[in-house]
């Protein structure tokens, strides 16, 4: 049974399949070993992604733990530690059988306990608090089957199952006791996935081994992944032509795009991000004045250019976003507010709210905070808003930090005004669109949960009932009520979709361009030629 994607985000449905590891058929015979050097500008700060999202940790994370499914780039489920799985009729439980042959990298056997343990835990620290809320209890009748019992139905449920948002993590390590936020293991894993952990210098290094005791036949083909990471993008361009590093994903600098397509010997694409749905925003912190006023966010709205930034800054290469749910997406309202560029309109606002502007024409001072790393997406714009604000009597201090730990500190205890950040949809709003707006989700030291820490109650119940709504028109109409409010309350102001592209060498064969892309197991991946 094939599933579509407007299948996958509105309805659960009933669900039996059998192992079927590989997605692709090949003519030749894939070559086994050999190395794939990474590179990137993300730097995680520890290896656990059931306790931390974004691709800094679920790209090594992916191949260090596995997850119940994987995904293709159709958006269909195939098995992984679970060689099938069961949907009941009434949405309300999803029994796993997990292949029997699975062993954590330190010879343990991973058991429907750890499935308990992992769906438990995630559930209790991720930052996606809506992954999980669900889950009523996970049942283990025996060690190879684990029932997932829901309060409620939920339309993401098997979504949730995959790649790095649901690592299966060992209950005999992380189980200990310990606070599982400062593990220890959570910077010297051991997981059950295709590489198991050689070596992790934070901010420089990440050196993963085959598994040779891996659960799927043949696989992986590689003897081992190395993700070298630098905050210095021209030094990861030039590492990528000059062929010491053999692929760059998330690459979103569109001058940088357009020079890596001119190399004859990297193939680029845009596929492998389908599942992300990445928005680049400007957040407000909505509790510290004058950004406590709707009518302040509205006015910096109106003041800003969207489609400046796409269009100049960005060259083209990234497309507008008005919304928090992506617009690719059919859950998508066009009816939403868009804050086209209105001078008069924004200095209106800001008398009406009574911030006059003083002799020297200034009314206020802000200050705008960006992610490190990603100059285009990110400083640029905090530069261009500084600019574009002084122009309706806003002045922006724009602060940098050092690295993306400082600024992930920042923003998750509201030590800022406003802050450029990137953030994903993860395939489905109740994944990761819900987070960012509920009020029960603000909770100070997460990063990615309600920074902004906006609350309207109707906002609350919306996202509560589309959380659990498996009518796909019934859902959309509540998101189209949802993104309606917010866009009026203004939160955030929504700037673009990330233009992220994968550059690879030609002679890599199978780089993944499943919807998860790199953040998911990469099993096929082989050289051509030795």
């Amino acid at each position: 049974m094939k599933l579509t994607r407007r299948e996958i985000l509105g309805s659960a449905g009933a669900l039996l399949v059998a192992p079927n590891f590989a997605f692709r058929a090949h003519a030749e015979e894939p070559q086994k070993g050999g190395a794939m050097v990474m590179v990137s500008t993300q730097s995680p700060r520890h290896l656990n992604p059931a306790v931390q999202s974004g691709a800094a940790t679920g790209v090594p994370g992916a191949q260090i733990f596995a997850s119940p499914l994987m995904f293709d780039a159709n958006w269909k489920p195939h098995p992984y530690l679970a060689e099938s799985w069961k949907v009941a009729d009434d949405g309300l439980s999803v029994t796993l059988n997990l292949v029997k042959n699975a062993k954590f990298h330190d010879g343990k056997p991973i058991t429907s306990d750890d499935v308990k343990f992992s769906i438990e835990t995630i559930k209790a620290h991720h930052p996606f608090t809506t992954m999980f809320e669900p889950v009523s209890a996970v049942e283990t009748p025996d060690e190879h089957t684990a029932t997932i019992r829901l309060a409620h139905p939920h339309p993401a449920l098997l979504l949730c199952l995959s790649s790095a948002l649901c690592p299966i993590i060992p209950r005999h390590i992380f189980g200990d006791g310990r606070d599982i936020m400062t593990h220890p293991a959570n910077s010297n894993p051991v997981g059950s996935g295709p590489f198991r952990l050689e070596e992790f210098k934070p901010g420089q290094r990440i050196s993963l081994v085959k598994n040779t005791d891996f659960f799927i036949p043949d696989r992986p083909r590689l003897d081992k992944i190395i993700i070298t990471i630098s905050n210095d993008p021209n030094a990861i361009l030039l590492a990528v032509e000059n062929g010491e590093a053999d692929c760059y994903p998330f690459a979103t600098a569109s001058q940088d795009i357009k020079r890596l397509q001119r190399n004859d010997r990297l193939d680029v694409t845009d596929k492998g991000f389908e599942g992300l749905g990445a928005i680049n925003w400007l957040a407000f912190n909505t509790k510290k004045p004058p950004l406590d006023k709707k009518m302040v966010r509205q006015a910096i709205g109106y003041a800003i250019d969207r489609n400046f930034i796409t269009k100049a800054l960005m060259r083209g290469v990234a497309k507008p976003q008005r919304s928090p749910i992506i617009e690719s997406s059919p859950f998508f309202n066009p009816k939403i507010p868009a804050y086209d560029l209105d001078l008069d309109k924004a200095n209106a606002l800001l008398d009406q709210a009574g911030h006059k502007a003083g002799s020297d024409g200034m009314r206020f001072k802000l200050t705008v905070d960006y992610i490190p790393g990603a100059p285009e997406q990110q400083e640029s714009v905090a530069q261009y808003l500084k600019s574009q604000l002084k122009k309706v009597g806003i002045d922006v201090e724009v602060r940098a930090s050092p690295d993306f730990p400082t600024w992930a500190k920042r923003i998750s205890n509201y030590d800022f005004d406003m802050t450029m950040d990137a953030v994903y949809n993860w395939g489905d709003p109740v994944i990761g669109v819900h987070r960012t707006y509920l009020s029960s989700n603000i909770r100070k030291g997460v990063i990615w949960s309600n920074t902004q820490r906006y609350s309207n109650p109707k906002v609350d119940e919306l996202l509560g009932k589309a959380a659990v709504e498996m009518d796909f028109a019934k859902r959309k109409a509540l998101y189209d009520e949802f993104q309606m409010i917010v866009g009026d309350d203004l939160p955030i102001y929504w700037i673009n979709a990330l233009p992220y592209h994968s550059a690879y060498d030609k002679r890599i064969a199978d780089f993944p361009e499943t919807i998860w892309g790199t953040m998911q197991s990469i099993n096929d991946t082989y050289w051509k030629k030795a």
